[in-house]
């Protein structure tokens, strides 16, 4: 017994030492390591890592930049069952311990001193997860194990359970760059947190010790035994019944990939607004949950690239087949999963499929695809695809079926209208289409070519490229201001200058079609699109004053040749460039700067950027009180600056940017301001309304009865365009507007290859702003500018343009400003005396 009391009294002494020295250990430990602990009080408005959202005009999703997913929630937006799942699977005692679990570190001890030094299971709570997933580094050290405690200890001590759990349920890796169960339950099910089922919760919960390697995706069977678990232990646990568990374990694994959906199909202006927002927030930009809303309208943008596709596709369709993508010889017998390797590296390109040849004869040719399916493609599915010879030529429409696919072709295939598979090709082809809001330049709709996965070359505002006639309405707006009217004659009749850089030291411009119509009026030559009479226009209103009145339009006087092929579209411009410069015409006169951010919001839905873009706004009062004369616009309006995002309120000013993503004439507005209502910001007036007016009439009349006479179809009196092409068919345009939009088409080769003989921008870019313009403008009244004073119409002899009797049989009505007509009159009379004069000598 003694013994006993003296064995039992060494041990309680032995006990009583080792505590105090752990206790000792412990104070010391933590007298070294607490002046580098991090403070914790951080974590009570800790940000977390969310990624940028950019949104259309009517906030559908466009695009999302960022290598997390992540969707913060409350705690009261988890479920208990959600919750239950957790902490049965990480911490069932979470609620209860101070946050540090002292058996579940004893029995780390333990296994380390037992297996020799083994770091394996760590016992970690829930709250030390937290102070590691923050503050610490994946690393096992036993000083690191220790800051780790100590960190926790504090987070427990600034922090409710609830706001740890909160923490701990947004912040951690779930596997597939998903962190945070809220972006776990969107990926893996595509449903929020109320819509999981208890095995669904319980196979999210499963994830947290190896996102990785056991998830519902890459490791199905590991993730349903460690689910399977999971709900044992919320039986155990009483948070479930055994009927719910029962229940639970027998449902399958429904989990695959649930990429976010893009519900705007607009990548080049997603990508446009990724550089601009990096540019002015820098890179937290893609990590602080901003949410950018642009200025497309997701209907119209929609259009735009079916119209664009479309346009681009009847081009490639017209110059015939350039045979398959590639050829693979298969051996007999080979299967599907043959065919699946050979069509493994190719992937569908709007909506084109990717396929294998595996038979064909004359009447029928069978194709695997790579979404598994098969598809029979007969004679009138091929009818199109006439061998491709060159620019301007192609074969014989195909006899039979063989002779266009081959056993072996890799080709792609396309649905029609009615659903059938048709074969398909991408086009070699480009374009760009630009939409914009003439009032303020809003861009509501932007394509920068067939497919941005193929090509990222964003030709809606990179491009440069020769406008050819489109460019003549510029021009003409200049010789109005010059004393020209509708009905000036100029000569249509052949030309010789000068030019010392061509082979013979003369130049010899000419007309599309190689004819000539002699003396005509203006209004004529436009609808005609004459290139002699606007060569001679230019020369009579000389080359530098339609540099300098260029810039009206928006245009650097850079991208202006200072000679007289402006006059035939030599100028280097974009499509955007040329629909801001066309928005002049549909504004009334104004010059407004495009831009495609509207707002940006930070997470919690505040905004810090709201853009406030010059206007034309017409009846505006500050717009009436404004009596300034047209003119030049300020010079910041035709070079390219950055756009300035930065936050309300910012005292620091953005460092200035040399280009705007490549923006050649286009650039943003950048006004900052606060939630008070401010007078409005006016465009510049540029040209006078009586100008615009006058050159919008003679737009109107090429879409009535000249190039662009297909337009007609649209069956709307607004609308005003011209077509463009230049030499050799390198440049197809069309440019139009009406009160609501101005958009602009171009189709061409990158490499400035030729389009083909008779490509012209009507065959070519006009079907394209058509189905765009069509389908836009649906439902919407006409919108045209009223006649402004100051504009009297006039009865004109045809052939001389000067006013003439009202009963001349040759005489027609035209439009002019007030003080022209006085002296046409004056000049008519003039005229008439002279033929009086003339008729006297005869005798």
């Amino acid at each position: 017994m003694r013994i006993f009391k003296r064995l039992l009294r060494w041990a309680l002494i032995l006990a009583f030492s080792g505590l105090l020295l752990a206790v000792l250990a412990t104070g010391v430990a933590y007298w070294l390591i607490a002046p580098r602990l991090p403070s914790v009080a951080v974590l009570k408005d800790y940000h977390m890592q969310v990624p940028l959202r950019v949104l259309s005009a009517d906030g559908k999703l466009i695009a999302t930049f960022g290598e997390t997913r992540r969707i913060p929630v409350d705690i009261a937006e988890v479920p208990d069952r959600l919750k239950h799942a957790v902490l049965s699977a990480e911490d069932a005692d979470f609620y209860h311990h101070p946050g540090v679990d002292w058996r579940g570190i004893a029995r780390a001890g333990w296994h380390v001193i037992i297996t020799g030094g083994d770091k394996g299971p760590g016992g970690s709570t829930i709250t030390q997860q937290v102070a590691r997933n923050f503050f610490l580094s994946p690393e096992k050290l036993y000083s690191r194990k220790l800051t780790e405690i100590f960190i926790a200890l504090r987070i427990e001590h600034e922090l409710t359970k609830d706001q740890i759990l909160e923490l701990y349920l947004n912040k951690m890796f779930l596997g597939h760059r998903s962190y945070g169960v809220a972006a776990a339950a969107e990926y893996y099910y595509g449903k929020t947190l109320d819509q999981l089922t208890v095995a669904e919760c319980a196979a999210i919960a499963s994830t947290f010790q190896l996102p990785s390697a056991v998830n519902p995706i890459n490791s199905p069977k590991r993730e349903m035994a460690r689910r399977n678990w999971v709900l044992g232990e919320m039986r155990r646990h009483n948070y479930i019944t055994q009927a719910v568990y029962e229940q639970a374990v027998a449902e399958p694994n429904r989990a695959f990939a649930h990429e976010q959906p893009i519900e705007v199909d607009a990548p080049y202006l997603a990508e446009m607004v990724r550089r601009q927002v990096l540019d002015r927030l820098g890179n937290d930009a893609l990590t602080e949950g901003y949410v950018v809303r642009t200025t497309v309208q997701s209907l119209r943008q929609q259009e735009a690239v079916d119209s664009l596709r479309a346009g681009l596709v009847a081009y490639d369709h017209r110059h015939g087949w350039r045979g398959p993508e590639a050829h693979n010889e298969l051996p007999e017998g080979a299967g599907e999963a043959d065919f699946d390797q050979v069509l493994a590296s190719y992937g569908s390109v709007s909506g084109m499929q990717p396929g294998l040849v595996t038979g064909s004869d004359a009447g029928h040719a069978s194709v695997y695809l790579s979404s598994h399916e098969s598809a029979r493609l007969d004679l009138d599915a091929v009818k199109w695809a006439r061998p491709h010879i060159s620019d301007s030529r192609v074969g014989a429409t195909p006899a039979r079926v063989d002779t266009v696919l081959k056993r072996g072709d890799i080709v792609r295939l396309a649905r029609d209208e009615k659903g059938n598979w048709q074969l398909a090709q991408i086009p070699a082809v480009q374009g760009g289409l630009v939409s914009l809001n003439p009032e303020d330049g809003a861009i509501e709709a932007l394509v920068g070519g067939f497919n941005f996965n193929r090509s990222k070359f964003n030709r809606a505002v990179m491009a440069a490229r020769q406008p050819g006639s489109s460019f003549k309405p510029y021009l003409y707006s200049a010789a109005f201001d010059r004393g020209f009217t509708p009905a000036s004659i100029v000569n249509d009749a052949p030309l010789a200058l000068p030019d010392p850089s061509r082979p013979n030291g003369i130049w010899t411009p000419s007309n599309d079609d190689g004819k000539f119509a002699g003396p005509m009026r203006l209004r004529e030559a436009l609808v005609q699109s004459k290139n002699l009479v606007s060569v001679r226009l230019l020369d009579a209103i000389g080359v530098g004053y339609m540099r300098e009145y260029a810039t009206r339009f928006g245009f650097s006087q850079d991208a202006i040749p200072a000679n007289l092929s402006m006059a035939l579209g030599t100028a280097s411009v974009s499509p955007m460039g040329m629909a801001r410069g066309y928005s002049v015409f549909a504004n009334g006169g104004y010059l407004v700067t495009p831009y495609f951010i509207h707002e940006i919001d930070d997470r919690d839905g505040k905004p810090v950027y709201l853009a406030n873009p010059a206007r034309a706004c017409r009846n505006c009062q500050e717009r009436l009180l404004d009596t300034r004369p047209p003119g030049p616009p300020p010079p910041d309006m035709t070079r390219p600056p950055a756009n300035r995002l930065a936050t309300a309120g910012s005292t620091t000013a953005p460092a200035e940017s040399e280009s705007v993503d490549g923006v050649g004439d286009a650039v943003l507005p950048a006004d900052i301001h606060d939630g008070a209502q401010h007078a409005p910001v006016l465009a510049p007036r540029v040209i006078g309304p009586r100008n615009d007016y006058l050159i919008t009439s003679l737009m109107k009349d090429v879409i009535l009865r000249g190039t662009g006479s297909a337009a007609r179809a649209l069956e709307r009196p607004d609308l005003a365009g011209k077509t463009g092409s230049t030499n050799d068919h390198r440049d197809a345009w069309f440019v139009g507007f009406d009160g609501e939009l101005s958009t602009a088409v171009w189709v061409g080769f990158d490499d400035y290859s030729s389009l083909g003989r008779g490509e012209f921008g009507a065959k070519a870019a006009l079907p394209v702003w058509m189905q765009y313009m069509g389908a836009a403008l649906k439902g919407l009244p006409p919108s045209t500018l009223p006649m402004p004073p100051g504009i009297s119409t006039v009865w004109i002899d045809r052939d001389s343009g000067l006013p003439a009797a009202a009963d001349d049989p040759n005489g027609m009505n035209e439009m002019f400003k007030v003080e022209d007509v006085d002296r046409l009159r004056s000049q008519a009379a003039q005229q008439k005396e002279q033929e009086k004069q003339h008729a006297y000598e005869i005798f």
